[in-house]
């Protein structure tokens, strides 16, 4: 090789050293921005080797270098974004999608359990929604995580914030509500159905939620196993007390609230809670002064208990009786008793607008002044037992001292109760408790049962309950005494003691059918009998 060779080839092998240096830190550039997808990069099986790089002429003679090979340098392929959404959309589409799956899927769970709220077609319908939206939901995360550009800011913090708090609380109320109605613990469920199922208007709530079948399961854990038999009046002493007892009887802690008292002292009223609620126990010491009372508009509409009281002659106290039915046009009135009904010996009802409960049977007086329950009696059978007076409702709480068997809640769930009892004595009990307009607070059938059997009843029934759940006095009473307001009473002389609530919160009563009324007109006559005829007098 001359020297002017030499010279050529070393300002060639000058440049080839340039031209390899800026290869390499190429390859390195594009090797550390690999990730981004508007950038070129190389494999690692690509290196750059001298060997590479081909000469294919040189001629001297003309001064002209022929290009070279470039470098065989890979590019990946880009990722397909055309059809995808932007980031923004995605974020988009993800929150609209998420606003209805959950209430979709709350939906799809009650359509599952039952068809009563919603239809075979529109569960369907709900089925394809939630999987189409499900899908969507989906896509957008996929195109969130794979479309190009960056996520520009859509929402203001305080926005951001808003939106975050509402998505959390509005899935986890999903998620609550849903476990609550169908989760594996059963004590919300078992309250909510047997607080529907043993209401008189309200039964349609559980079944929006419920099947058959479940509900059956529900009522078949809840339920109250009554004494068997019906009451044996010879146990009941209601003869007149001529003298003092030698020896002052052994009460109880609760006995001695309510029969230690004064002499002419007709009843006496004891107040305490019941599951968060008050309780209202009278004592009524003469079993004489009880009657019934049904609406004056008999079959056209129902009547308040304090105007019940207020045209019965001579009354002091009251609560509400038996069960009524609601139908026809007008809807809520009460006016229709159920299943038997008797005053003063004179059938009013006889079971033609159907019984409501399975349980009890008929809650009557006799001339003899015992209450008595009796299972499986038609009307005409009770009059010929000496009946004078008789509803129908149950279950019974306790049959000749023994105490009914109560499981789980009973199958009557938690609210306002009213029951009726006598004592060995003669003594009759009147037991009212209160309760909340969600039924959440008030007795269950076991607390009825203890409670009458803690103050001494031989004999317990269970009366109708809920917004009917009442005991009435003059308002005299309820004002000084129990602090009323009886402003909207609809009635002059009768106010309640309690605190009835109807379902919408509203702090009132309803119309009802019958009462169990307490009342005394004083005679020259001791006699019961004249008392008896004194009060039919003054009715008349």
């Amino acid at each position: 090789m001359d020297s002017r060779e030499h010279i050529e080839y070393e300002e060639y092998k000058e440049e080839l050293d340039v031209f390899i240096s800026q290869a390499k830190e190429k390859r390195t550039s594009l090797v550390n921005e690999d990730n981004k997808e508007d950038k070129l990069t190389l494999d690692d099986s690509d290196t750059i080797d001298v060997d590479d790089i081909i000469i294919t002429h040189f001629d001297s003679d003309k001064e002209e270098k022929m290009p070279i090979k470039k470098l065989p340098i890979k590019k990946i392929k880009q990722k397909n974004t055309g059809d995808l959404l932007s980031k923004n959309s995605s974020i988009k589409l993800a929150l609209i999608t998420l606003l209805f799956i959950p209430g979709l899927f709350v939906l799809f769970m009650i359509g599952k359990h039952s068809s009563y709220l919603i239809r075979v077609p529109f569960f369907f319908i709900i089925i394809l929604l939630l999987v189409g939206l499900t899908i969507l939901f989906g896509y957008s995360i996929y195109c969130y995580k794979n479309s190009d550009g960056e996520r520009k800011r859509l929402f203001k913090k305080f926005v951001r914030s808003l939106l975050i708090a509402f998505y959390t609380l509005y899935i986890l109320g999903c998620i609550v509500f849903t476990l609550l109605l169908y989760g594996p613990n059963k004590k919300f469920k078992d309250w909510f159905v047997t607080t529907a199922m043993s209401s008189m208007n309200h039964q349609y709530l559980c079944k929006w939620f419920y099947g058959e079948k479940d509900i059956k399961d529900v009522q078949k854990r809840n339920h109250v196993v009554e004494p068997k038999g019906s009451t044996d009046p010879s146990k009941i002493n209601t003869k007149p007390k001529e003298e003092e007892p030698e020896k002052e009887p052994e009460y109880n802690e609760y006995e001695k609230q309510i029969m230690i008292h004064e002499k002419d002292e007709r009843y006496k009223i004891v107040t305490f809670e019941v599951n968060g609620a008050t309780a209202y126990l009278a004592a009524i010491y003469d079993p004489a002064d009880i009657s019934v009372e049904i609406t004056k508009d008999l079959f056209q509409t129902g009547e308040y208990a304090t105007s019940m009281a207020a045209r019965t002659p001579g009354s002091y106290l009251g609560i509400n009786a038996g069960g009524f039915i609601d139908n026809g046009t007008r809807q809520g009135y009460g006016q229709f008793p159920n299943g038997i009904v008797i005053v003063d010996k004179q059938i009013i009802t006889n079971n033609e607008y159907g019984v409501t409960t399975s349980e009890g049977g008929i809650i009557g007086l006799t001339d003899d002044n015992v209450l008595v329950l009796l299972k499986d009696k038609t009307a005409e059978e009770a009059i010929q037992m000496g009946v004078r007076d008789a509803v129908s409702w149950g279950p019974f709480l306790i049959v000749n001292g023994e105490k009914a068997e109560v499981y789980g809640n009973g199958g009557w769930g938690g609210g306002a109760r009213t029951a009726i009892g006598q004592r060995q004595d003669g003594t009759i009990l009147f037991l009212v408790v209160d309760s909340d307009p969600y039924r959440t607070k008030g007795a269950q059938m076991n607390d009825l049962v203890e409670i009458m059997a803690n103050y001494g009843a031989y004999n317990a029934t269970n009366l109708d309950g809920g917004t009917s759940a009442v005991m009435v006095a003059p308002r005299n009473v309820a004002i000084n005494t129990y602090g009323r307001d009886c402003h909207d009473y609809f009635s002059d002389s009768f106010c309640y003691i309690n605190d009835p609530i109807s379902a919408e919160g509203y702090h009132r009563t309803r119309y009802i059918a019958t009462t169990f009324i307490a009342s005394y007109i004083p005679s020259n006559d001791n006699e019961k009998d004249t008392k008896k005829d004194t009060k039919k007098d003054a009715k008349k």
